[in-house]
């Protein structure tokens, strides 16, 4: 008797790879996109990009709390029928995992915000703009009109959050995050070590790093100029900010220091869409963002780049599951594997976002990387759903993990 042949292909054709871009074709997981964009990106960005804070405490810790974690498997289980789709505050998604909010990316890649969030609108996956982002936000919702949010760092100026709420508003998105973890500026030496800064300075270091990565250079700054003009921080409020690239212009950064659960209330009452609370570890912050009118929060210590030591949000799980009441609950910081994203929805959370290894993906290959690192997590996804014997995200709980 002859058997049925596999109803589903789990992972791509063994030839799929050569249908890839060269630069994609030996990437075979997030992981693979940092080296491949070290050796594309000039010293400065890509040490910004992957660097952390101080020693680096908070960033190596993210990625060692998922491996506190095992899983139980189930056997026997026909796992044909799964399915990874997810719903996220009244909106379907294709996959439980997004692209975080990341700034600077129209250096990392040409129209690197732009690419990002056409791959994430392909893909049914949302995409954050960060508010320090070099693309102005009308730009981008228009590219990702279902699946676009936009993120604000916002100063406690009751004036200035109004404006720029007014200006998301008429761009048209649907969900507003507001970042909370950063009232004061980082202590990020390792920026100072590989010459970066915000804007970035003009001098004989700067261009020689240019000119040792050539295909940055003409493919992503010269184009850039030519096509776009000066990259500028776009979004930080209601109206342009400064320029990228200065000898003299100093960026401002706002009274963060002055921001409260006050300026929060004030975002809320001029928002009529979702709004996102981000950068939260204390499940004390998890219940004063639901008084406050959240409609969801994501655990985050700014994937490792604002107070070093802060707790691992995948560690901050269990006890914000229990605080969340009605909102949805969210976690990026340190994601990079499939059996990373199930192991966070196991312990509660309702969806993922991804930050890196995205930009990596839009350095070495711009829209076509990130589709590409895109896909490769919704297979490892697909792949361990079998592997763990579930056919449903909802199926993930607590008891599939065994602490180690």
């Amino acid at each position: 008797m002859s058997q049925n042949p596999p109803k589903q292909q789990l992972g791509p054709a063994p030839d799929a790879r050569h249908h890839l871009p060269a630069s994609l074709r030996d990437i075979l997981c997030l992981g693979d996109l940092e080296d491949a964009a070290r050796r594309r990106l000039p010293r400065p960005l890509f040490g910004y990009l992957q660097g952390g804070v101080e020693d680096n405490v908070s960033m190596r810790a993210n990625r060692a709390a998922y491996q506190r974690w095992m899983f139980r498997t189930q056997v026997l289980v026909d796992v044909s029928g799964r399915r990874q789709t997810t719903r996220l505050m009244g909106t379907d998604y294709q996959a439980p995992f997004g692209i975080a909010p990341m700034g600077l990316c129209a250096l990392f890649a040409f129209d690197g915000d732009v690419v990002m969030a056409q791959a994430a609108e392909a893909a049914g996956i949302p995409y954050v703009l960060s508010g320090a982002s070099l693309t102005r936000m009308e730009a981008i919702a228009k590219a990702a009109p279902t699946c676009g949010w936009f993120q604000a760092y916002m100063p406690g100026d009751a004036g200035h959050i109004e404006g720029l709420v007014e200006r998301v508003k008429a761009a048209g998105f649907g969900t507003l995050v507001v970042t909370v973890d950063t009232a004061a500026l980082a202590n990020r030496e390792n920026n100072v070590r590989v010459g970066f800064s915000t804007p970035l300075r003009p001098s004989l270091r700067l261009a020689w790093d240019g000119m040792v990565r050539p295909r940055w250079t003409l493919g992503t700054l010269g184009r850039t100029l030519l096509r776009r003009g000066m990259p500028h921080f776009e979004n930080a409020g209601a109206q342009r900010g400064v320029p990228i690239l200065s000898r003299t212009v100093v960026r401002q950064f706002g009274l963060r220091d002055h921001l409260s659960w006050q300026h929060l209330a004030t975002a809320r009452r001029a928002w009529p869409g979702k709004l996102v609370v981000k950068g939260l570890t204390s499940s004390d912050d998890v219940r004063r963002a639901e008084q406050s009118g959240a409609d969801g929060v994501i655990l985050s210590n700014h994937g490792g780049r604002q107070l070093d030591g802060t707790l691992p949000p995948l560690l901050a799980l269990p006890e914000a599951a229990h605080a969340k009441g009605h909102m949805a609950l969210m976690v990026d910081s340190g994601i990079r594997r499939g059996t990373d994203v199930l192991k966070a929805l196991s312990l509660g959370a309702d969806h993922v976002f991804v930050g890196r290894p995205m930009a990596y993906a839009a350095a070495v290959a711009g829209r076509a990387g990130v589709a590409h690192a895109i896909t490769l997590l919704q297979e490892e996804i697909h792949r361990d759903m079998a592997l763990l014997g579930v056919n449903r995200l909802d199926e993930l709980t607590p008891d599939r993990l065994v602490p180690v």
